[in-house]
């Protein structure tokens, strides 16, 4: 069965998470992306975490699965020859270097359409243009300036940064539907485009609905919010929901630091909940039956709630309010995802046979396609596949020689 970007060429010079993430979901669909690499050490997370010495460390095997890696000097006149090259047979490139760099490797934009006129050239950067835009940016400072550390934590404690690295693999998500409505606009017009994407705005594109919160906030204080009183700014309130559903996360047996579940009080969903936790007589009783009577002393009811889960495991708590459609999930634990049997029969979490590690687990593709499935592969040795790939282009046996020996890959 043929993959949906099959015959699709990624050049790929992007390092760390945030590029690596978008072009590993495009090496996932299909396309033949090749890693472009420093001779010697490569993408610098091949060494950034190690757990085993001397070999590429799991940061970098779990950004990039299903590529092939060439090692070119892009300082050098040879590499940037063989570089060119490379560009007149690609339909991508990617990056995200800080401001400038490729232009100052010779690769301008008019550089590269003069190139290939058809190529989509996709940029990550920590900011858009204007006052931030030479500013550096990672994963918590794209979170810290996007909306979603002002918004996180409990009211009476600090700014929190989110697990899920929203602001460098949440940005390559982005990206990556530029890239695609590039390729295909291109299917109409035979020109490729500049793509781009700021950290800073994927964040707060994630975050929108605390701008509408913010815009509400001028017309009173935010009713579904936990919090007793209300300032100019959207505050952070703990675990609730944020939508129209009340939620929380409560406590479960046995007591350890991820047994809680986070559970939704529907409207509909009251009445089971109060069968459920023995307290039947408050789905009639005026001051709890409608989620208006409940909204001032929401922290009461899952307060009441908790006082039943304590008793059981979130696992037990799960079945019972999932057989009576009560919205909830169990908090997970890094190890209890990684065991998850359903999740692996699903492939969401997989095991990879690498060379030089052995095996691994890693995250398979969010994205299931029925006529493109995919086929996580491991992640390619640096410069694996120099010969490979330049053999492609033409040059012979003796002529990779000399670029090696010219320290050109």
């Amino acid at each position: 069965m043929g993959k949906a970007l099959e015959g699709v060429r990624v050049l790929d010079l992007t390092h760390v998470q945030s590029g690596p993430s978008a072009t590993q979901i495009l090496a996932w669909l299909g396309a033949d992306v090749i890693k472009v690499e420093a001779p010697g050490r490569g993408d610098i997370t091949r060494g950034q975490l190690r757990d085993l010495p001397g070999v590429d460390s799991l940061y970098f095997t779990m950004l990039n699965a299903n590529k092939r890696s060439v090692t070119l000097n892009l300082k050098s006149a040879e590499g940037k020859a063989v570089f060119g090259q490379l560009v007149t047979t690609a339909d991508v490139l990617v990056e995200n270097f800080g401001p400038g760099v490729v232009d100052r490797f010779g690769f301008t934009w008019d550089r590269l359409r003069q190139l290939n006129p058809g190529l989509v050239y996709a940029s990550i950067k920590g900011f858009g243009p204007g006052r931030y835009a030479d500013f550096k940016a990672y994963e918590v400072i794209a979170q810290a300036m996007g909306g979603s550390m002002s918004t996180t934590g409990f009211e009476d404690g600090p700014p929190l940064a989110t697990g899920a690295q929203i602001g460098d693999s949440g940005t390559g998500i982005h990206l990556v539907a530029g890239i695609l409505a590039a390729l295909y606009q291109r299917t109409s017009t035979g020109r490729g485009q500049r793509v781009q994407v700021a950290m800073q705005d994927a964040v707060l594109n994630l975050c929108r609905v605390k701008l509408r919160d913010q815009q509400r906030l001028a017309h009173g204080p935010l009713g579904e919010y936990p919090n007793e009183g209300f300032g100019d700014e959207v505050p952070r309130s703990g675990n609730a929901s944020g939508g129209g559903q009340p939620g929380w996360a409560v406590r479960c047996a046995p007591g350890g630091p991820n047994d809680y579940l986070y559970v939704i009080i529907q409207p509909v969903g009251w009445r089971p909940i109060t069968e459920l936790i023995g307290r039947p007589e408050l789905a009639d009783d005026p001051a709890w039956a409608t989620p208006e009577a409940r909204l001032d002393k929401l922290d009461k009811a899952f307060a009441l709630i908790e006082e039943w889960t304590e008793r059981h495991t979130k696992w037990e708590v799960m079945d019972a309010l999932n057989a009576r459609d009560v919205p909830c999930g169990p908090i997970l634990s890094t190890r209890e995802l990684i065991e998850d049997e359903t999740l692996a029969e699903l492939g969401v979490v997989v095991e990879v046979e690498h060379p030089e590690r052995g095996s691994y687990k890693t995250v398979g593709s969010p994205l299931k396609l029925s006529d493109s499935p995919v086929d996580v592969q491991r992640s390619p040795l640096l410069g694996e596949h120099n010969d490979e790939v330049l053999a492609e282009l033409g040059y012979l046996p003796g002529q990779l020689r000399d670029l090696r020996a010219l320290g050109a890959i």
